[in-house]
């Protein structure tokens, strides 16, 4: 999800940091101790806590298995994975979305099959496992797997007079227009983080498409259907009516209170556009860090006019970890474990993401976490993010204009032409 502007920089930050770490088996001697290293995004509490916690039982238990842990924030981490798997020194373990970036991976032979060692898991995850597999064989595994949606205060809706969630676009406007009135930013958009931008043109499209055509699209790279038009114009409708906070260009996604998840947390503005995760960085950026009970509420993507999908057809993605090609056999079986039953009720309970483990789902306590939970249950087809589900030059490439169009620079036209052209050069 990063964006050529930051991508030198980044890279030359990268570069630097892997320079003065080990890489897999650094601190490792012939049948002696293992050093598992591990990159993941979880910056905060209580994820990242747990992710320690789930590292110390394992070692517990593997007394000669002990990890190196960096956690880097997602905007960084896309590069920083980029960068580590080319260089001399990757991770053994690295956070991983799936799609058809795992598929980039996959193709220049620096991702490890764990089909063997971890079948019996993925077995019992059933389709949630699909997304970390390529040409039927398992490259990694979820431990978080969900939809994006509407994440809402509840009090600021009333204060604006909004009875109920709006269920069409027509009712969102509506929505955008009171908030407005009553002096409530309507909409808190992270765009310096440019990711979130690409959420409303591919939720746009999942409502506009049918499931038939996003699923030919995954595999041809086509974009001739007229639903990813009528997406696009969408979309110019939406940003036309002025739904977002002040500054939203530069405002962050998820770090620090005046980020979009901490507008937010901090009752500056009404609704976020955001994956299943968002609910557990809201509360960590609350004033005393502690959950918003009934001040905050979840609901799905309103519908479309003349929309070809489902009426619970979902759009969103996973969260999950794959072992670099050189990375040894702990790495396999540690991504087992956090798929453990035990392991993903103690995930659940954090409220912060969906677990995939069967068993586990009672484990979210949380009635709004509960609540997309049930909705990505309910669903009958699954979008994956675009910049996932693509190979990465094509999402890459679809993602910038999507940007553009934010910044007022794009159309529906060039958002479609980039992507094709992209394509064409794959």
């Amino acid at each position: 999800m990063l964006r050529p502007t930051r991508a030198a920089a980044l890279v030359t930050a990268a570069l630097l940091t892997l320079s003065a770490c080990g890489g897999p088996g650094a601190a490792d001697a012939p049948g002696g101790p293992t050093v598992l290293t591990w990159w993941h995004n979880a910056t905060q509490e209580p994820l990242k806590g747990y992710f320690q916690a789930a590292a110390d039982r394992y070692t517990a238990a593997h007394p000669d298995v002990t990890f190196r842990i960096e956690a880097v924030e997602n905007q960084a981490m896309q590069t920083k994975i980029q960068v580590g798997l080319q260089s001399n020194d990757p991770p053994d373990i690295f956070q991983q979305w799936g799609g058809g970036d795992l598929a980039t991976q996959v193709g220049s032979g620096k991702v490890q099959d764990i089909t063997d060692a971890t079948s019996a898991v993925a077995t019992t995850l059933g389709g949630s496992a699909a997304g970390w597999q390529v040409g039927g064989r398992q490259y990694g595994l979820p431990y978080s797997v969900g939809v994006v949606g509407f994440w809402y205060r509840p009090d600021l809706f009333a204060k604006a007079g909004i009875t109920a969630p709006p269920a069409t676009m027509d009712e969102l406007m509506t929505a955008i227009g009171r908030l407005k009135a009553a002096g409530i930013a309507p909409i808190a958009l992270g765009s310096k983080d440019k990711w979130p931008d690409a959420f409303y043109w591919g939720f746009l499209a999942t409502r506009q498409c049918s499931a038939a055509t996003l699923q030919k699209t995954t595999k041809d790279l086509t974009f001739d259907d007229p639903c990813y038009l009528r997406a696009g114009q969408d979309l110019q409708r939406l940003i036309a009516a002025q739904p977002f906070q002040e500054g939203f260009l530069g405002t962050p996604a998820q770090q620090g209170a005046a980020s979009s998840a901490g507008l937010i947390a901090n009752g500056k503005a009404a609704m976020e556009l955001q994956g299943h995760w968002d609910g557990g960085i809201i509360t960590g950026l609350t004033p005393d860090a502690k959950p918003l009970g009934d001040k905050l509420g979840w609901f799905p993507f309103p519908s479309v006019p003349g929309g070809q999908s489902a009426p619970d057809t979902t759009f969103g993605g996973g969260d999950g970890f794959s072992c670099s090609a050189a990375a040894p056999p702990a790495c396999a079986d540690f991504l087992k474990f956090l798929l453990s039953p035990a392991e993903q009720r103690m995930f659940g309970a954090l409220n912060v993401g969906l677990p995939v483990a069967p068993g586990s789902e009672s484990s979210v306590t949380d009635p709004t976490v509960a609540g997309v939970l049930k909705a990505r249950g309910a669903s009958s087809f699954t979008q994956l993010y675009f910049d996932k589900a693509l190979p990465t030059a094509v999402g890459g490439a679809l993602n910038d204009e999507i940007v553009n169009m934010f910044v007022g620079k794009s159309s529906p036209e060039k958002i479609i032409q980039a992507a094709t052209d992209a394509a064409a050069n794959q």
